[in-house]
């Protein structure tokens, strides 16, 4: 009897063991614009309530020590941009092509004000979705409908871009290389809106494209796949001439195929997947290395029949290659879906805690930002407590340059009021300095349980450090994240009394 109640005490306190914080993790958070899911609350509030708005959201997730922010800037042909080859959308300014009249740049500003708080930010564009309804009438006449109806492809209640044409490819790499140019982004994101989600007794027309640009003996299929094959080949080429430290990442519907259908496929029964009715193959990219990460959509329940999260994890494990892979996560249906397991306050706790214990998964993102921010206060604790307890770096790419080392030194510390200024050389090409407790020899790895402080280089070669964050300290060690998120060897630095 004593050795059983010895047996059952030793499984029991697992459940009680601190779960890893790792030093390197993706945290990201789409924010959602079409029809104003997320953020802005309405296109006609004045800027300063967006701006607010938009902290808010930041502030959030940054309490939560998440470190990317997934922000979409294209709905629907439009943009919440200034742009030669779309209108303002109407998600933003109230009235699509409408000038946003703030007084200086939001999309600059709402990147700044990302980095500031140590997080990137991901430009997410919806490559082929043309409208979001069959309302025309509301389209600024600079829409591409308008300028381009050749372009244009009704199905079912929505207009789309046709994939088959090169004129369409090519417009969204002018997209992607106009964001590029002109912003400091840390990352071009595509959501999983390839070819439209199959409907019913719905003929997606572009058997006329198919017959001038299909080569001989191609199925009307492998041609749609080649066509979005192109897309990302293409965008993947576009973004590393102009900046190679910026990433590209796709986040495809979670089921590649089902096994019913092809040996190799997940052991799901999904409805629809992404290599068959979306005409993705997020494998080839990854074989090809077009792209830098890859974050499926699980967004179901751990143990649905239909489609388990823990299975569909496993098997996009068992397939990644040449990329980092995340796990896309759906806060969304938390206490808000048929699926009863998502009233369990524990059922998204156990995915990230699936996704840390699983050695290929290198991260999570969440859909959509606002779904733990009014509600469900009992699992944000759960989280912040268990999984998201310190703060992370998201990772490099495995297709990231090899860093060159360069010589960093500290020119001089000078003490203004209650911040401390560091001037170190050679800080150029970085974006962050990690600030840890040390001892007075140098370690070549921090854990990150002694990170003291994450700050974000605005003026490239002064460290603004807050007092409070090295009260008490003799010497903190420096490393410094560039562009391509490596590390710089650490520099100690000693304080004198």
């Amino acid at each position: 009897m004593i050795a059983f109640v010895v047996s059952l005490l030793g499984t029991s306190c697992s459940i009680f063991q601190p779960i890893p914080q790792p030093k390197s993790e993706f945290r990201g958070f789409w924010v959602a614009t079409v029809v104003n899911i997320d953020w802005p609350r309405n296109g006609a509030d004045p800027v300063e309530k967006q701006k607010n708005d938009f902290l808010e959201i930041l502030d959030f997730y940054d309490d939560l020590n998440f470190n990317t922010a997934i922000v979409q800037v294209r709905t629907a042909g439009d943009a919440f941009y200034n742009s030669h080859f779309a209108p303002w959308s109407r998600f933003l300014t109230g009235t699509e092509g409408q000038k946003q009249e703030a007084h200086e740049n939001l999309l600059t500003w709402m990147i700044r004000e990302t980095h500031k708080r140590g997080m990137e930010f991901h430009a997410w564009l919806n490559p082929y979705r043309a409208t979001f309804d069959l309302r025309t009438n509301i389209l600024s006449p600079t829409h591409d409908f308008n300028l381009h109806p050749e372009w244009m492809v009704q199905y079912g209640k929505k207009y789309y871009y046709n994939p088959g044409l090169p004129e369409v490819r090519n417009r969204m790499i002018q997209v992607i290389d106009e964001i590029i140019t002109n912003y400091d982004i840390d990352a071009i994101h595509f959501d999983d809106y390839f070819y439209p989600y199959t409907i019913n007794d719905e003929v997606f027309q572009d058997s006329l494209s198919f017959a001038h640009h299909g080569l001989p003996n191609q199925s009307l299929e492998d041609w749609r796949r080649s066509n979005i094959d192109s897309l990302i080949k293409n965008s993947h080429e576009i973004i590393k001439a102009r900046k190679p430290w910026v990433q590209f990442g796709v986040s495809p519907f979670g089921v590649w195929k089902n096994q019913s259908t092809d040996p190799q496929g997940s052991d799901t029964r999904a409805g629809q997947t992404t290599y068959e009715n979306l005409f993705a193959d997020p494998l080839l990219w990854m074989e090809k290395e077009w792209l830098d990460y890859l974050i499926p959509q699980v967004y179901w329940s751990m143990e649905l029949p239909v489609a388990s999260h823990h299975k569909i994890v496993d098997w996009w494990s068992g397939k990644v290659q040449n990329t980092n892979l995340y796990i896309g996560n759906g806060p969304y249906k938390i206490r808000n879906n048929s699926d009863k397991a998502w009233d369990d306050k524990k059922e998204l706790p156990n995915q990230l805690t699936l996704a840390r214990n699983t050695d290929a998964v290198s991260g999570n993102a969440f859909f959509s930002a606002k779904s733990l921010m009014k509600n469900n206060e009992d699992v944000v604790a759960i989280l912040k407590k268990r999984h998201y307890k310190r703060a992370s770096i998201p990772p490099a790419s495995p297709l990231a340059r090899k860093a060159v080392k360069s010589q960093i030194s500290l020119n001089s510390l000078i003490k203004k009021n209650d911040t401390v200024y560091m001037d170190f050389d050679n800080l150029e090409n970085y974006r962050y300095a990690m600030v840890y407790a040390s001892g007075k020899r140098k370690r070549m790895e921090y854990p990150i349980k002694k990170l003291l402080a994450k700050i974000p280089l605005e003026n490239r070669n002064v460290v603004p450090l807050p007092v409070y964050r090295i009260a008490g300290k003799k010497q903190m060690a420096f490393v410094f994240i560039d562009r391509y998120r490596r590390e710089s060897e650490p520099i100690v630095v000693h304080l004198k009394r």
